[in-house]
């Protein structure tokens, strides 16, 4: 049976308008008698979330800058725990500089002087200026070492700026516990997967309570990009480089002048000898190596008697009697076992040392004299009649600035330039040029005859897979 529409409405309507009624009776009937109290106790209040435990140690992260002009982007680093105003690094991002600038978190600004550094653990020891904080103006304490071992699986949180990307964390785990990745370095790397790029070096990597696992060095590729494999100093050891640097306990590990390769199986086969111990590949004059006797073609094999069980040892067994002064190097010549002794304390000391002067004012190179001004045209610019830029030196200060054929020079230093005042310009300093192109779009170039590549070095220079020869 079908209803005529109209009948149907006013159906809906006979039974609607009772069952609205109903809802809001029972509505009403759950509100009265509960107090304005209660019914807020029933709401939660809105509180300001806890901080994570990365969060915060990603307070005490630093942002490492060159203390030049060029003000370049070095890397990462962070406040070191249990003493004042000390920060930590890698010693490949501070290079061979003496004073960096870094950042903290709130933007705060200062010079950091590079008081230690180890290049072949590759440490460095930064003195930090006052002025940096936490947020409301809190003091930086530093993040602690944790004692838990980094098993396999356990989760990590890189932090750092990779590639620029300030106060960035990612997240990983624990991939290997102990991984020597250069045979000439006697420390045994944690191997982790927590995203990591040029600039994270020098970074700390914490655990989810924000405990120090490790300083992130090292990726293994050589691309120098992420490929799921990274590598970090562990927390052990970094408490003992870092202490050992500040107190002026820890012995810098010696150059010997000598190139090696493991004894792998074919070259084994090929020379008729047992595969163990290192090829030695070539040997440096006037090094400890080649004071010592060592020859290319001979076998190492043990260090003080005991047995090389790999090729990494050779840096363990070293590293383990540098006190001594010397060590018993036995090696095989010509079918022979033969016993050397390696003499430490013919080395050059490790620049950079706390209290450590390697030369004295007089004992110093006069300086070549610098050049007080440049034209334009000793800088690599031809201007044609037409004001612009006919040629240019290939390599020249004013190509390395960006300038190139067809610009004309509009501004120095803010002032508006003609072709006259091009040729008597004489330039005492970095300049700031506006350029107008071909096409007339207008950018600004720094033009820096006196800039230069040398002194802190960009992020990088241990980012490689292991060669198959290794330099000691």
């Amino acid at each position: 049976m079908r209803l005529d529409k109209r009948v149907r409405n006013r159906a809906w309507s006979g039974f609607a308008a009772p069952l609205l009624a109903a809802i809001l009776a029972v509505q009403t009937v759950q509100m009265v008698g509960v107090s304005t109290a209660a019914q807020a106790e029933t709401v939660p209040l809105a509180s300001a979330p806890s901080r994570a435990a990365t969060d915060l140690a990603m307070d005490q992260v630093l942002v490492v800058r060159s203390a030049d002009r060029e003000d370049g982007f070095l890397g990462s680093a962070f406040i070191w725990a249990g003493v004042a105003d000390i920060a930590v690094t890698n010693a490949h991002v501070v290079g061979t500089a003496e004073e960096v600038r870094v950042t903290d978190r709130q933007g705060n600004v200062v010079i950091a002087t590079v008081i230690g550094r180890d290049s072949t653990r590759d440490v460095a020891i930064l003195q930090l200026e006052p002025g940096l904080s936490g947020p409301d103006g809190a003091v930086l304490t530093g993040i602690g070492i944790s004692d838990a071992p980094p098993l396999p699986g356990l989760e990590l949180y890189a932090l750092g700026a990779p590639l620029g990307a300030e106060f960035t964390l990612t997240r990983g785990m624990v991939s290997a516990m102990a991984r020597q990745i250069d045979l000439a370095v006697p420390l045994m790397f944690l191997q982790h997967d927590a995203a990591v790029n040029p600039g994270s070096s020098g970074g700390p990597l914490v655990d989810a309570a924000g405990r120090l696992m490790g300083m992130n060095s090292r990726i293994a590729d050589g691309s120098r990009m992420f490929v799921g494999i990274a590598y970090a100093i562990s927390g052990s050891d970094l408490r003992r480089i870092v202490d050992g640097l500040i107190d002026e306990s820890l012995l810098p590990f010696p150059k010997l002048g000598l190139n090696a390769r493991p004894m792998e199986r074919r070259l084994a086969d090929t020379l008729g000898v047992p595969a163990e111990g290192l090829l030695v590949d070539a040997v440096s004059p006037g090094g400890l190596a080649a004071s010592a006797g060592i020859l290319a073609g001979d076998i190492i094999l043990s260090v003080n008697g005991t047995k090389l069980q790999n090729p990494g040892d050779f840096a363990f067994l070293l590293d383990a009697v540098l006190a001594a002064g010397s060590a018993g190097i036995t090696l095989s010549r010509a079918g022979e076992n033969l016993t050397l002794v390696l003499d430490f304390s013919a080395a050059a000391p490790e620049p950079g040392l706390i209290g450590l002067t390697l030369r004295g004012p007089e004992d110093a190179s006069p300086a070549p004299e610098r050049i007080r001004s440049y034209r334009l045209a000793a800088l690599g610019v031809v201007q044609g009649e037409d004001g612009r830029v006919s040629d240019l030196t290939i390599n020249s200060p004013a190509a390395l600035a960006g300038l190139a054929k067809g610009d004309r020079i509009r501004a120095v230093n803010g002032a508006a330039m003609d072709g006259a005042g091009l040729d008597a310009l004489e330039i005492t300093a970095a300049t700031l040029l506006l350029v107008e192109a071909p096409d007339g779009v207008t950018r600004h170039l720094w033009l820096d005859p006196w800039g230069t590549a040398a002194g802190p070095r960009a992020i990088g220079g241990a980012n490689v897979l292991d060669p198959a020869v290794v330099v000691f």
